[in-house]
């Protein structure tokens, strides 16, 4: 088994995530989203976050984003890599404010 540190690379700041983050108890548990590791699996996820945060996973979904072509002028310059991203509920009662409070 990896360490916890290569399994999660870095937590994806984007609009959704951060909605999700921020949601409020009566609509649902709170859900966190990382970058992980492409070998990664589920169960190296959540015991990576549980460790890592210090909270108890309810349970997580991983989604693969596939490689992208970049264009630019309308020719091809090259490739976005492909990368694993993590989607972690966390249990009812369980709240983190922050990523840069606990990382």
């Amino acid at each position: 088994m990896p360490a916890k540190w290569e399994v999660i690379k870095a937590p994806v700041v984007t609009e959704k995530a951060l909605r999700l983050k921020d949601r409020p108890a009566d609509e649902g548990n709170q859900v966190l989203v990382f970058r992980v590791n492409m070998h990664a699996n589920k169960t190296e996820v959540k015991s990576a976050v549980e460790s890592i945060l210090k909270v108890k996973v309810e349970q997580v979904r991983v989604v693969r984003k596939p490689k992208k072509r970049v264009y630019r002028f309308g020719r091809r310059v090259g490739e976005r890599g492909a990368w694993k991203k993590a989607y972690v509920t966390l249990k009812a009662g369980e709240r983190i404010t922050e990523y840069s409070e606990v990382i």
